[in-house]
């Protein structure tokens, strides 16, 4: 097995063991915090030593210009990069006249504890100085879940053999240095010096320091106060300057006495609120929190994910690993997006600034179908900011000359921050990927209001634009040339398999909606004839198939390229950063799951023995350049009988960051892979599809797995689902009128509250041989068969 470094496997926290000096940045994403408006890296308290310092705001950015070798018409003029804002995690030590810094001294032990189920970091440590003077130093980390703007720590000094003088130095710092750690291009820009000072406020109570970006023009505040116990006769001293602020305390502590410090931070930005307003709202978030206290904040934060757990967790017996890594992806997950309210969820969360702090189709792709079926409101709120988006996203379509909206790749704010047509503007299919995520939040919830005040509008918009970018060729077909799907080694492609499904979907939700609340279609200007436009079209899309091969081509043509040379290339991954594109471009050689995931969304449209050739096919020539690849593959394997195929990808999506397995987890979490891990195990093993007769269920376990049982939300009850080697059982509670029909199998079921209803779980036998995949490929095994590793887009 891979080397786990110093995390013990423990079903409900992420224990680090000893400190990882040479794996700092990973630790520091692994045990961040954050509640989808605040991130917190997990910087040691003391600041130093550090890889990448990071306290983020959600969608608090500093725009760039896009350099361009060559500019054309339609490119976007500007990129936005996340802000590492104000620095309030810092809390210096001194012990008598020396830092405390645990590259010096002796450090006799350090352990960090990040529970999943108080959502709270905990650090202990045992350090003697230079000059001998032994202290212990606990402390605890929090971004709460209740209070959107505030986090707070509690830090503990004790002094253990002989007296000590302590100089606690807690401080906020803007426009921290940040390190370039490499030329990867998926690294985030570095911006130096990004705020500008505005002002500065204090007094006894608290500290508020104002500043702006300089091109952006956001303006954010960052407040702390504090709380202090000491055993012995202390002073406390503060000094403001425009970039920093500091709170000194300073004691005498004989051993066994100790000092405590709790701190407490809010946060706030906006773009429009005067300078007054965000200054106010810090200091309302800052007496929120005293009033609460810290263990009333404890107390909040436990509740909240009480709640939550109930709800989403996923239970696994068989393999503790893979139990540990689901919690903690959940975790992560919920974080992402728990109280982002109508701002973006972005692709490494607000766990670091990797892509620069963008959103891509990940979040609707894969995030949302784990929040949608665990916390379909945090769903919504994710769907509401795509809608506020949507002004941006018309102008954008009506600069390239197409009806509708174009929404975009790579974002924070809504507006276009690709500077790479291909890969970028190309992926129109990101627009049906909102349409989809609409329609399963729909089917899942039931909510008529969001479709009528949101989810209408964006289908229409949406729908605009495939009419306008497809057309009917002489034959009647329906075609989208020139477009990127999921796979983005086959840019600029004709009539990608995935997305000409994804936009006949689109066209046909838009429709049904439309003919549902006619009112409000009428009153987006949708008529009739629109309506029939959207049916026809999606009615006749062209779905290339090779009859010679019996498998599908991923586009037009894709199976006529030659074959990519895998053997010459073993080793050399990413392919993107060892070979050009135009290469990639014309050969069979997938990066990411493309034509696997159109069978997994769109699976009414294949046959088994399509699934079961088209994934024989694909596995082949998959190298899996992207995090966002392994759940998908993990779902379609486990469809198509090949459980232990799948075992092993759902495996290597929960673990990708806490083994680090593309190297760039330093850089901020995957949350779509950590959010797919979900999917692999409940889609894939649990064979959970939504369709609008209900939820279906087709549930098998590998090999390695005694039992699994998950927790899904739908139409307000939670339906409890558990797997077992021979059977599956479903149950539901809230309140003794829960009640559900569901699907097992193509079987009909009614479940009752108090009434469980147990069913056989058929064998599942795959119709071809477990198929191999490319030279150093394969997935990282369940069960310890392989320590394959890679790098990855995304």
């Amino acid at each position: 097995m891979i080397d786990r470094g110093p995390h013990p496997i423990e079903p409900w926290q992420l224990r680090e063991t000893e400190l990882p000096l040479g794996k700092l940045a990973q630790a520091e994403s692994l045990f961040a915090l954050s509640n989808g408006h605040i991130g917190l890296r997990g910087n040691l308290d003391e600041g130093e030593p550090f890889a990448i310092p990071g306290t983020y705001l959600n969608s608090f950015f500093e725009q760039r210009p896009l350099p361009y070798a060559e500019a054309g018409y339609g490119y976007p003029e500007s990129g936005q990069t996340l802000v590492d804002v104000t620095n309030g995690k810092l809390i210096r030590l001194l012990v008598d006249d020396a830092p405390f810094d645990v590259r010096y001294g002796e450090l006799h032990s350090h352990e960090r504890c990040l529970d999943f189920r108080t959502g709270v970091l905990r650090r202990e440590v045992d350090w003697s100085s230079p000059a001998g003077k032994r202290i212990k130093v606990r402390s605890r980390r929090m971004v709460s879940l209740t209070q959107r703007a505030v986090a707070a720590i509690e830090y503990v000094v004790e002094a253990v053999d002989q007296p000590v003088r302590l100089v606690l130095q807690s401080e906020l710092v803007a426009n921290e240095p940040q390190p370039k750690l490499s030329d990867d291009p998926r690294v985030a820009a570095v911006l130096e010096n990004p705020l500008v000072a505005v002002s500065q406020d204090s007094d006894d109570e608290e500290v508020v320091l104002i500043h702006r970006t300089r091109a952006s023009e956001l303006m954010m505040a960052a407040g702390m106060a504090h709380e202090v116990q000491c055993d012995s006769r202390t002073e406390v001293n503060v000094d403001v300057r425009e970039n920093w602020a500091r709170n000194t305390v300073i004691c005498e502590l004989q051993p066994g006495e100790s000092l405590r410090l709790v701190k407490y931070l809010a946060y706030g930005w906006s773009s429009l609120r005067s300078e007054t307003a965000i200054s106010d709202q810090v200091s309302g978030a800052l007496a929120g929190a005293r009033f609460s206290g810290w263990e009333g904040l404890l107390e909040q934060q436990r509740a909240y994910l009480d709640d939550f757990w109930d709800a989403a967790d996923v239970e696994v017996e068989g393999n503790p690993e893979l139990q540990q890594a689901v919690r903690f992806a959940l975790f992560h997950v919920l974080q992402s997006g728990a109280r982002a309210e109508r701002r973006a969820i972005p692709s490494k969360g607000l766990t670091g600034a990797g892509y620069d702090g963008h959103t891509f189709w990940d979040t609707e792709g894969f995030v949302l179908p784990a929040l949608i079926f665990t916390m379909p409101d945090a769903a919504a709120d994710a769907l509401r900011w795509r809608h506020s988006t949507l002004s941006m996203a018309k102008e954008h379509a009506k600069v390239l000359g197409l009806r509708g909206a174009a929404f975009p790749w790579r974002t924070i704010r809504g507006q276009e921050c690709s500077g790479y047509w291909p890969a970028g503007t190309a992926a129109f299919h990101i627009n049906a990927d909102i349409a989809a995520a609409i329609s399963r939040y729909h089917l899942a919830t039931g909510d008529d209001t969001f479709i009528r005040d949101y989810g209408l509008e964006l289908l229409v918009e949406t729908a605009r634009l495939w009419i306008s970018l497809g057309h009917h060729d002489r034959h009647g077909s329906w075609h989208l040339p020139g477009v990127t799907g999921p796979d983005e080694y086959s840019a600029v492609a004709d009539d990608n398999v995935f997305t000409n499904l994804m936009a006949a979907r689109n066209l046909r939700t838009a429709a049904s909606f439309a003919t549902r609340f006619p009112d409000d279609a009428r009153r987006l200007g949708v008529g009739p004839e629109e309506e029939a436009v959207w049916r026809d079209a999606a009615a006749a899309v062209h779905i290339p198939y090779d009859e010679e091969l019996g498998v599908h081509p991923q586009s037009e043509g894709f199976t006529g390229y030659a074959v990519w040379d895998f053997e010459e290339f073993e080793g050399k991954y990413p392919l993107m950063m060892h070979a050009p594109y135009f290469e990639l471009y014309r050969k069979q050689v997938v990066k990411q799951a493309d034509l696997e995931l159109a069978m997994y969304w769109c699976g009414e449209a294949f046959t088994a023995e399509q699934k079961a050739h088209n994934v024989d096919y694909y596995e082949r020539i998959t190298v899996r350049d992207s995090s966002l690849s392994a759940c998908v593959q993990a779902v379609m394997a486990a469809e198509v009988g090949h459980l232990d195929l799948a075992y092993d990808y759902a495996y290597e999506a929960a673990l990708i960051d806490l083994l680090d397995l593309h190297e760039n987890t330093g850089d901020g979490l995957h949350m779509a892979s950590l959010a797919g891990a979900w999917s692999a195990l409940v889609a894939g093993f649990g064979g959970l599809r939504e369709r609008e007769e209900g939820l279906f269920f087709s549930p098998a376990l590998p090999d390695g797995l005694t039992k699994l049982k998950f927790t899904v939300r739908w139409h307000g009850v939670r339906l409890c689902v558990e797997i077992g080697r021979d059977e599956a059982t479903y149950s539901v509670h809230d309140g003794p009128d829960a009640a559900l029909t569901i699907f097992h199998v193509d079987e009909e079921v009614e479940v009752t509250a108090g009434k469980p209803v147990t069913r056989p779980i058929l064998p599942r036998k795959p119709l071809l041989p477990r198929p191999t995949q490319p030279a150093g490929r394969e997935p990282l095994s369940a069960l310890g068969r392989t320590t394959s590793t890679s790098d990855s887009h995304r």
